[in-house]
């Protein structure tokens, strides 16, 4: 048996009042897995109180545009529940950190146009090894270093390329070339790249149906569906599985095309900028046997 969910055609309804009720229990089902990492990684409660405290300062301040407000830290304590005192000191650390260039996603993209891009691919659709600089490798051939540089001149390929070796998602050839062993981009080691895309993906996902389920939306909902199949043995979950991978390999390729095309056709347009993310995700867990409920009348 399987069915689809879509939150698409629920979130076509007109905007309209909160829904505190509805929003408190689908949050209480949002976060038992967030208990689990907790505690998985040692997180107690009051460590998660102070993230959640800055999560609403954050996004009472920015997203609900209150950063020009003179009183926006009473605004914010309204908005949110939390403490003026605390609004004034989470947004005052805010504005005091500060952040390096970050290695992975620039290390991933690189990963991402290496096997999109036409030139760095073979007949076959898959990623042909390259030279690590344009010395190395034959006139005209495509090069490691020059990919890097078309996706950031602040990180040097050969810090990109000690990365790449470390996560295992390539590999050195005794010619000078190197070699793309995956293009899953699973770090085999290092749990840092692990929770990076973690919170990434994971964040955008959520923030998508956030936003279908909006009362103040008043644009198209974005695509946020998926499929669930149930009664499965062990043996044919794990061909879910497999067939899932094959899928997604297949989709991935065919949207980093699209979108390598649609970065070319927006490098001359000045308006206003805009990222995406287009994933998928496949859970299997053993299935939870709904309790018999007795029907029959207890005699009096």
């Amino acid at each position: 048996m399987s069915d689809a969910q879509n939150t698409d055609a629920a979130a076509e309804r007109p905007a309209g009042l909160p829904q505190p009720a509805l929003a408190a229990q689908a949050l209480g089902q949002v976060l038992k897995p967030l208990a689990r990492l907790m505690i998985d990684h040692g997180l107690h409660l009051p460590a998660m109180l102070e993230l959640l405290k800055q999560a609403l300062v954050e996004e009472a301040t920015g997203a609900y545009g209150l950063n020009e407000k003179v009183s926006s830290d009473t605004r914010t304590a309204l908005l949110t529940g939390v403490h003026r005192k605390d609004v004034r000191r989470l947004r005052e650390a805010h504005n005091s950190s500060e952040s390096g260039v970050p290695m992975l996603p620039i290390a991933a993209t690189v990963v991402a146009r290496w096997i999109s891009e036409p030139k760095y691919l073979n007949a076959d659709q898959t990623a042909r090894p390259l030279a690590r600089t344009p010395k190395r490798g034959q006139s005209g051939e495509p090069d490691f270093t020059t990919l890097v540089a078309e996706i950031s001149t602040d990180v040097g390929a050969r810090a990109v390329l000690d990365e790449l070796v470390r996560l295992g998602v390539v590999g050195l050839q005794d010619d000078g070339y190197v070699a793309l062993e995956t293009t899953a981009f699973v770090p085999r080691e290092g749990l840092q790249e692990s929770f990076h895309f973690l919170a990434t993906n994971v964040s955008d996902h959520l923030a998508t149906a956030v936003h279908n389920l909006s009362p103040q939306r008043s644009t198209s909902p974005m695509l946020e569906q998926s499929a669930f199949s149930i009664d499965l043995s062990a043996d044919q979950a794990e061909q879910l599985q497999s067939r899932a991978r094959q899928l997604w390999t297949a989709a991935l390729q065919q949207f980093l095309q699209t979108a390598t095309v649609a970065e070319q056709r927006s490098q001359d347009d000045e308006g206003p900028r805009h990222r995406v993310r287009f994933g998928m995700y496949f859970h299997d867990a053993l299935q939870t046997v709904p309790p018999v409920t007795d029907t029959r009348k207890t005699p009096p």
